[in-house]
């Protein structure tokens, strides 16, 4: 993993300015296909996740000292590197290249102040029930030869490690103070006794052997079967059950009764870094709530509009609670729920064309989240397709409490994780063959969540919310994002405490019960990252209201969509300046 000798020869020495732009580009190209192959050897699960079947048979102990301090010398050489090329040399596009990899290198490094990995898991982030995903056969990680098998029995090896390390690292955050929320410890515990199973046949691990491929050869059928039921049983069944019996029986009487990032030592300094690093921007934690305040507002007015449209007779807080209990709005069964999904795909992909003129070329399907992750799941999520097309992007909605689940979110909700959201900013971004790999399976959260909530408000321009309700989904699904920026800076800036979390949503939102507190419980586990939607969505919107006025009937609604996406995801601050100069490129 160490930065290839001929690059580190290239790229060291003081920048001569009067070499050439080929010779420049050249260095920059070299450079970054160097850092990305160093990255992915380093990181191989990053490597399965893009389809790089290289290192299927790893898995890193990412969160052990060894590896972080790979990874933080690999930054620092790559930052010396890179700043060694001279960027007046460069093109636009790798001028672009160039500051997004120096950006990305200097927040990396910057996030080393933090002890993150000392809370190496929660019931929203935990590699353990990553790594069930992988393993059950219906994710990343390939079963279709019997090497794909073998493979999968060596990174269950290096997953053991993980564990290990992982509780190695929840003794020290005990000692250094620094340590997850009570609650959020109660929430992970049911989700690591899951897969402590007496039969290794009903572990989700044994799914690729239920469907081990029949070209597959008895004899490796018989092989492969022995040692997946040895593994299971006495791997990963132990190692899961360790895990749990540590943090109910050490951990959790040691976890803390606050909930804020604040209230960690440094926490105002760790939230205010993940602030600026979620949202690419430099907004306080204090203005972020303020327009999360003026949003929600603003938000409550639009919904009274609709009240008045379908002629409900009442106050807000009473429309809200009609809207999530009334039986008109829920299905019965969860397949409904995936079904009318579906129907949607069909409805909304044929009307993209009005607002777009460059296209995935992966299709993506519906699935429901799977039991084992569905009680602390959001409502929908979505995993990219596979580069070489083996497998299409999918769009996960949970079906879990299904009365919880109103049917007029699904409008919105579809558009934000499917069509023309994350499926069609995602497949888009790892298409573009002409950058390099970074930018084509990297990304900023704000960017490509803002992107995600954009979309929603392109509804009506695509031929849906024309029911009263579903626009009113929109909506309350928009208020939700503008709630998220008053309630996670409260929780992690102004010390909020969970319950005025859940009082603050109940009143300025439908939001049942289960969601509210799934949602808060997420905001405690990840702050900052509930923050990149409504930001984004709000940098964009702004783009396009200002490329709307300045250049008046000249306005492409298509034009402006490509250059939002053609380049991939972008820091909002970069994204702003490259839509400034396609103005004025428009105005002549």
């Amino acid at each position: 993993m160490l930065l290839a000798a001929a690059t580190l020869a290239a790229c060291s020495g003081a920048v001569d300015h009067g070499q050439s732009t080929e010779a420049e580009t050249a260095r920059l190209h070299q450079l970054f296909e160097q850092h990305f192959e160093d990255t992915l050897e380093l990181n191989p699960l990053y490597a399965t996740f893009i389809g790089d079947a290289r290192y299927n048979d790893r898995f890193a102990n990412s969160i052990g000292p060894e590896h972080r301090a790979e990874q933080l010398a690999l930054e620092r050489r790559y930052l010396d590197a890179i700043l060694d090329i001279d960027r007046e040399a460069l093109g636009d596009q790798d001028r672009l290249s160039r500051d997004m990899f120096v950006s990305a290198r200097e927040r990396s490094i910057a996030a080393r102040e933090f002890p993150s990995h000392l809370i190496p898991m929660n019931q929203f982030y935990a590699m353990p029930s990553s790594f069930v995903q992988l393993g059950s056969g219906t994710g990343a990680q390939p079963f279709r030869t019997v090497q794909d098998y073998d493979n999968f029995l060596s990174r269950i090896d290096g997953f053991l490690d993980w564990m290990a390390q992982a509780e190695v690292n929840f003794r020290e955050g005990i000692e250094a103070g620094v340590v997850l929320p009570r609650i959020l410890v109660e929430r992970t515990l049911p989700q690591l006794a899951a897969h402590v199973v007496a039969d290794p046949e009903t572990s989700l691990f044994w799914g690729p052997v239920a469907r081990m491929p029949e070209d597959i050869s008895s004899a490796e059928r018989e092989r492969l079967t022995d040692l997946y039921r040895t593994a299971i049983a006495e791997k990963l069944v132990p190692a899961y059950a360790r895990l749990h019996d540590f943090l109910r029986d050490d951990y959790l009487p040691q976890a803390r009764a606050t909930v804020g990032l604040d209230a960690l030592p440094n926490g105002d300094a760790w939230y205010a870094f993940m602030v600026r690093n979620t949202t690419t921007t430099d907004l306080t934690p204090e203005e972020i709530h303020s327009i999360g305040l003026a949003e929600v507002e603003r938000l409550h007015l639009e919904i009274e509009g609709v009240m008045e449209r379908v002629g409900f007779e009442g106050t807000l807080h009473e429309f809200f609670r009609f809207t999530e209990s009334d039986p008109q709005f829920f299905f019965d069964e969860g397949e409904q729920l995936i079904q009318g999904y579906r129907d949607l795909q069909q409805d909304i992909d044929p009307n993209l064309p009005r607002l777009f003129e460059i296209f995935p070329k992966a299709n993506y399907e519906v699935r429901a989240v799977e039991p084992f992750r569905e009680r602390s799941a959001a409502g929908g999520s979505y995993m990219r397709p596979a580069p070489d097309g083996s497998r299409p992007g999918i769009f996960y909605a949970n079906t879990y409490d299904i009365k919880a689940r109103p049917i007029w979110a699904m409008e919105s909700l579809s558009l934000h994780e499917a069509s023309p959201g994350h499926h069609f900013q995602l497949s888009i971004q790892q298409e573009l063959e002409g950058l390099p790999r970074f930018r084509r399976f990297g990304g900023f959260t704000a960017y490509t969540e803002g992107w995600a909530l954009y979309a929603e408000t392109l509804g009506t321009e695509l031929g849906v919310y024309t029911d009263p309700y579903q626009y009113y989904g929109a909506l309350s699904a928009e208020l939700w994002r503008a709630i998220r920026l008053v309630v996670d800076t409260g929780l992690h800036n102004y010390g909020w405490t969970r319950q005025q979390v859940l009082d603050y949503m109940n009143e300025n939102s439908a939001a049942p019960e289960a969601r509210a507190v799934a949602e808060t419980e997420r905001y405690m586990a990840i702050p900052s990252q509930a923050l990149s939607y409504k930001i984004g969505q709000l940098k964009i919107s702004e783009l396009r209201a200002r490329a709307e006025r300045e250049l008046g009937d000249r306005f492409d609604i298509r034009a402006f969509h490509t250059e939002v996406l053609k380049d991939g995801a972008l820091p909002l601050d970069i994204l702003e300046a490259k839509i400034d100069r396609w103005i004025e490129t428009q105005r002549s």
